[in-house]
């Protein structure tokens, strides 16, 4: 009898253990995946910033260039800022198609892998 209830406690103690274990996996993968995913989206913003930075600075040069030939530098700058309002409006109507559905498939290839 005594072997059976020593048996018993030893499978309790081997099973808690697993338990205890697995669960530490789990908290160690999902605090993996969310570094992964922080620190993709953080090297994204750093690289997404610097590339606004230079297309501001490259589209103030456009807008001045342009604003020469036209002998107003202040048409320059409305040409300019046309151009993004159309490719803005352009963007808005297909947000879903090439934004919103690729960055959430992203997310969660980066979450499963």
């Amino acid at each position: 009898m005594e072997d059976k209830t020593s048996l018993l406690e030893t499978l309790l103690e081997k099973t808690e253990g697993y338990v205890k274990a697995s669960a530490e996996l789990y908290k160690l993968k999902i605090i993996d995946k969310s570094a992964e995913v922080i620190s993709t989206l953080a090297a994204r913003l750093a690289i997404l910033t610097f590339f606004t930075l230079f297309f501001l600075i490259c589209n103030i040069g456009i807008a001045l260039w342009i604003g020469e030939f036209l002998e107003k530098s202040y048409l320059g700058f409305f040409i300019v800022a046309g151009f993004y309002a159309i490719m803005g409006i352009v963007i808005f109507l297909f947000r879903n198609r090439w934004i919103k559905t690729p960055l959430k498939n992203s997310i969660i290839t980066q979450a499963l892998n």
